[in-house]
């Protein structure tokens, strides 16, 4: 039988007399607990072809309970959904256990060209006022690339400035927004660093995103340690039971940050039964959590 910790110390005091008792002794003592990492799910590609319906019913057949949906996707979650169609979507979220997450958008802030920034973040808001009429909770955004004729400086700066502005529209309307650790060489943490510097507002968050480059330079912890502080509610994952990063001390590092966000299944693979595959990476979680 498990008890907390007031009721263990309770009962020693009384045992051996309080009076007697180091509080030193206790300082580290390890007692189970209860992680409030949440696992849901990326419609990446595991669930591009599928709609909202069968979304919804194969996460909580796997017992995933929330979901990114990537727009452009079969779910058809877009701009272009009328108020009705979107009271639709947030009623569907609603009645089920699986909560809407967010959406996951492809816009980006490197443009050297201005008239494509601007065009990128008139869509943005776009995603941000759909996200908020179907019950989301933020929306995901990348950086992209760095441009060879643009100073490197230059990129990260107008990225930040980017973010800012809609970090703002999206906090008015209750949304996060999430920049995505992405790009070739934008994905790099001390860039990421950079540009959550620039962007300077309480609402722009990062989603970590667990790639290969998280282990560059000075290592994973290293490169963690930059930007924790920028952790918003949401963190891509591969399956977690791949090898070729550290899943384990990744999630180690959300529980020692008190993480309440979700970890979200981005797979990679292309599994011929994919509600299998849900089931057992949701397994594989709760053996690591």
């Amino acid at each position: 039988m498990l008890i907390d910790r007031k009721t263990f110390l309770k009962e020693v005091s009384l045992f051996a007399g309080a009076s007697m008792i180091s509080a030193d002794l206790f300082a580290n003592l390890a007692l189970p607990v209860k992680s409030d990492i949440k696992l849901g799910f990326v419609t990446y590609l595991w669930g591009k072809d599928w709609d909202v319906a069968t979304i919804i019913k194969n996460c909580s057949q796997a017992n995933i309970h929330g979901a990114e949906l990537r727009v452009e996707h079969a779910h058809k979650v877009m701009p272009e959904l009328n108020q009705t169609q979107r009271s639709e979507v947030k009623k569907q979220f609603a009645d089920s256990p699986v909560k809407l997450v967010g959406l996951g958008t492809n816009q980006q802030y490197d443009y050297p060209d201005q008239n494509l920034l601007k065009a990128s973040m008139d869509r943005t808001k776009e995603f941000i006022r759909l996200s908020a009429d179907v019950g989301g909770s933020g929306v995901k955004v990348k950086p992209n690339g760095l441009h060879k004729d643009v100073p490197v400086e230059k990129t990260l700066a107008q990225i930040g400035a980017s973010l800012h502005e809609l970090a703002q529209y999206a906090a008015d309307l209750g949304q996060q927004l999430r920049l995505e650790v992405h790009g070739e060489e934008t994905q790099e943490l001390p860039n990421i660093k950079k540009i959550m510097e620039y962007a300077n507002h309480p609402n722009a968050k990062i989603c970590w995103n667990c790639n290969p480059q998280d282990l560059n330079g000075k290592g994973f912890q290293y490169n963690f340690d930059l930007v924790k502080q920028y952790f918003g509610d949401t963190c891509h994952v591969r399956e977690l039971d791949r090898t070729d990063y550290p899943y384990k001390d990744l999630l180690a590092n959300l529980n020692k940050m008190n993480y309440k966000g979700w970890v979200l299944l981005e797979c990679h693979t292309n599994p011929d039964d994919k509600l299998k595959s849900m089931i057992e990476q949701r397994k594989v979680f709760d053996r690591m959590i």
